[in-house]
């Protein structure tokens, strides 16, 4: 009951803080711009992963003994797949706009146009449910013989392929490719992103713009560590004597801490979101007293 307790308050607040990112957004024209627009879909990701595995964990955790069909639980790893993925994905055109809106702002506009924004995100998407359907196409080949219980919170990949009665050699070296691919490959570009943003900062005259700077880089590239790391350990290490206790534990990291991390450090940390929810409240207030 006290985890019961503890993971809903943290979907509660993913919800709220999600929903407050993209009701905002979508009210306030100044918001729409293309680091915005990265951020709703961002946004819309974390509501979307969130809802996907945290409510079969809450069921979990108070009827234990409650089955899952086949089709749920290859469902739920095919949108949990999908989503990580695509957010992984995000991630790096996130930190290839504030490289681009950094260190080359007289062209952004060009480089960033509507077009180029759009095709970014829908790649995202594509290839992250692309990615998604290999994996769940190549376990939907294996035989379960059972015993038929996840020693997980939901049907994460790493475990359901632990229950089949057939050789997962392929499945492996595929998660592994998988994992350079939207893991090993994207991190590299946001810190490749990020430390060309750090020479430019170095370049500010003013202190004040320099502190600014680094606070919002720092916290971004925490929430990003956080994410990209728990990730890699969890698909690319070598397993330890506890494997399972082990993924339960980063499972957590990037299904209900990174969730709830997001709007906090990419737009309610920001300048612009702040002055966007000030005007949403004084507007309402006007209106109240009229």
């Amino acid at each position: 009951m006290l985890l019961f307790g503890l993971f809903s308050l943290f979907f509660a607040f993913t919800l709220l803080g999600n929903g407050a990112i993209l009701g905002l957004i979508s009210l306030d024209s100044r918001l729409h711009t293309p680091m915005y627009f990265f951020l709703s879909h961002l946004a819309i990701v974390d509501v979307a992963y969130a809802c996907n595995t945290v409510p079969q964990m809450l069921l979990n955790l108070l009827s234990p003994a409650k089955p899952i069909s086949f089709a749920g639980c290859m469902t739920q790893t095919f949108l949990f797949l999908s989503f990580a993925h695509t957010e992984c994905l995000l991630l790096v055109v996130m930190s290839y706009d504030r490289y681009v809106a950094i260190c080359h702002p007289l062209r952004y506009s060009a480089i960033m146009s509507w077009r180029v924004c759009v095709t970014l995100v829908m790649t995202s998407w594509a290839c992250g449910s692309l990615l998604a359907l290999v994996h769940v196409s190549l376990i939907l080949r294996l035989p379960f013989c059972g015993p038929h219980e996840i020693n997980h919170f939901f049907c994460e990949l790493l475990s359901v392929l632990k229950l089949a009665c057939a050789d997962i050699g392929l499945n492996q070296v595929v998660i592994f490719v998988a994992s350079v691919f939207v893991l090993v490959g994207p991190l590299c570009l946001v810190l490749v992103s990020y430390t060309r943003i750090l020479f430019s900062i170095l370049k500010i005259q003013a202190a004040e713009g320099r502190r600014k700077a680094f606070s919002t880089c720092s916290s971004h590239l925490c929430v990003v560590g956080l994410f990209f790391g728990s990730a890699i350990v969890m698909y690319m290490a070598p397993k330890s004597q506890h494997p399972e206790e082990q993924q339960k534990v980063l499972f957590l990291f990037y299904s209900l801490f990174n969730p709830v991390l997001n709007p906090l450090i990419y737009s309610l940390r920001n300048a612009e979101v702040r002055g966007a929810l000030k005007r949403l409240l004084f507007k309402e207030s006007h209106f109240q007293l009229e």
